[in-house]
């Protein structure tokens, strides 16, 4: 299967780190991969861009046409969160009160940007579609529905909706004993994932067979 980039190929894109048992999409566009760091069983799917200084850490996927975008303050996914299909986390982002010119077309004397870093703590997870700004982020067990935007910081294990996201109720933490048996288990789900060079029509996910849970993630008061 040659979808994905194999162990030897990914060695060569001049990544800042790499751990083992990651599947990168070939179609994924990696843009300054020496400030990018990718940690185990990890999968990138395609039409992802990743541009800019990017901390993936373990046990992550990140949707097809996702956008990370980031300058030196950085992006940082901690382990088992997740991005769902075509969300975007941005950085920076330029002055749109008319106050400056935008676009990086125009000498940065013109422009007036605003950077912060961003991060996605451990068991967060950013629903299909939505979009996270400088100066949001989610914190611990955090969900957040489809096409949401977030500005700002989120308090932990909350379930966000909306235009800007608001917290709508409090998420299950069921998914901390199903966390601790995955790491006891001796037949961990990602094992077998592996580069593209490992990968068999047994042993690999499809690039369309997503979780439900990471299109939509709405809480009942919702759907």
């Amino acid at each position: 299967m040659d979808s994905f980039y194999t162990t030897q190929e990914l060695q060569k894109l001049g990544f800042k780190s790499l751990g083992e048992d990651i599947l990168l999409s070939k179609k994924a566009s990696i843009y300054g991969a020496q400030n990018i760091s990718i940690g185990n069983n990890v999968r990138i799917d395609d039409f992802v861009i990743l541009s800019g200084h990017i901390n993936i850490k373990s046990h992550i996927h990140i949707g097809a046409g996702s956008i990370l975008m980031a300058k030196e303050e950085g992006i940082y996914l901690d382990d088992f969160s997740a991005m769902s299909v075509q969300c975007k986390i941005l950085g920076s982002s330029d002055d749109f009160s008319g106050n400056a010119l935008v676009g990086p077309c125009i000498p940065a004397e013109y422009r007036k940007i605003t950077t912060k870093p961003i991060r996605l703590e451990k068991f967060s997870l950013l629903g299909c579609g939505s979009t996270i700004l400088p100066g949001g982020s989610l914190a611990e067990g955090v969900s957040v529905g489809a096409s949401s935007l977030i500005m700002r910081p989120t308090e932990a294990w909350g379930v966000y909706f909306g235009i800007p996201a608001k917290r709508i109720s409090k998420r299950n933490k069921n998914i901390l004993d199903l966390h601790e048996q995955f790491l006891a288990s001796s037949n961990k789900i990602y094992n077998s994932m592996g580069g593209g060079d490992k990968q068999t029509l047994d042993s690999c996910f499809d690039l369309h067979s997503y979780s439900p849970n990471l299109f939509s993630i709405y809480s009942s008061k919702v759907a």
